[in-house]
């Protein structure tokens, strides 16, 4: 038992439990750039896709890029 204890005492790591509010505040904001930029990179991927007849559009695409589908007056 005692050379577990031995293991355990040695053990490095920090506990979570010993993280900081200021910590925990500048991981949030890395975490929210990185997923923002993730974000930004697809939204521009599929205006790219749209724009060159890649892929099917959605309906509010549709209403935005071809708004006379949607023109009753017509009928």
């Amino acid at each position: 038992m005692g050379a577990e204890g031995e293991i355990l005492k040695g053990n490095a790591r920090p506990s979570p439990s010993h993280l900081t509010k200021d910590q925990f505040l500048s991981w949030k904001r890395l975490k929210d750039a990185e997923a923002s930029a993730r974000k930004e990179e697809v939204d521009r991927k599929r205006a790219e896709d749209v724009a060159a007849g890649r892929v099917e559009l959605n309906g509010r695409e549709l209403f935005l890029h071809e708004p006379w589908v949607f023109d009753n007056t017509r009928y």
